[in-house]
């Protein structure tokens, strides 16, 4: 079955022209010019990704995402321009996967989409042979792979793929410090270049997600100029 990826940019020309690559590629898709249109087609019928714009009519990227992130955890993309590395890192705090920069390489949209849908799948995906546990208990920490699911003393934690794959990394070895180039690694894959700060922004969203469960959750440790690590009890 054919995967389905949303569109979402003010620029007709963009559209098509990604759309057609994408078609190529054998994926379905939906294409939306405002953020309004967008909110209410993915609500009616969900995709498999979204990449979004920032800067758009009526609602932009940002609201969007805000809106999407209050309903589900679909894997999502941002495009935004060279200037704007607030939007960026705001972005990824409001819970965007990944984000590329316009003007922008669609071979290089391609990679990132297939990775993305890559990873969530394998996220979801029944564990077979040796392949990595599909359960991860620390302590009040518990993941579940095959159901996307963290729990957190029982109470559920809704993560993105990204934010899921890097509590992962950091608690199958707990007490071990992993760098940024490592927790990318492993939330993003390898031969992916993401920024440093993308790692970073991520990190704090998900203790802020912890946080409202938790006040006093301090699991994630950061080791300054050298990582994090995740401190079991």
């Amino acid at each position: 079955m054919k995967q389905t990826i949303a569109l979402v940019d003010d620029d007709r020309n963009i559209l098509t022209s990604v759309s057609m690559t994408l078609e190529a590629e054998g994926y379905q898709v939906r294409t939306y010019t405002d953020g309004e249109s967008a909110l209410q087609g993915l609500t009616a019928k969900p995709v498999d990704l979204a990449v979004l714009d920032i800067k758009m009519p009526r609602m932009d990227g940002m609201e969007l995402l805000q809106r999407l992130r209050a309903k589900s955890q679909l894997p999502v993309i941002f495009l935004t321009s060279k200037d704007e590395e607030v939007d960026q890192l705001m972005g990824l705090r409001l819970g965007a996967d990944d984000y590329i920069t316009k003007p922008f390489s669609q071979r290089l949209l391609l990679e990132r989409i297939r990775a993305l849908l890559r990873r969530n799948d394998a996220n979801r995906a029944e564990p077979t042979g040796v392949a990595a546990p599909a359960s991860v208990v620390r302590g009040d920490l518990s993941l579940d792979e095959t159901r996307h699911q963290c729990l957190w003393r029982g109470a559920d934690i809704q993560l993105t793929v990204t934010e899921f794959l890097l509590v992962k990394a950091l608690a199958m070895r707990p007490g071990l410090v992993k760098s940024r180039d490592q927790l990318i690694d492993a939330a993003y894959g390898e031969n992916i270049y993401v920024d440093d700060r993308t790692i970073d922004s991520h990190i704090k969203r998900v203790r802020k997600k912890f946080r409202q469960i938790d006040d006093g959750f301090n699991q994630i440790e950061t080791l300054y100029g050298i990582g994090y690590r995740y401190k079991e009890d």
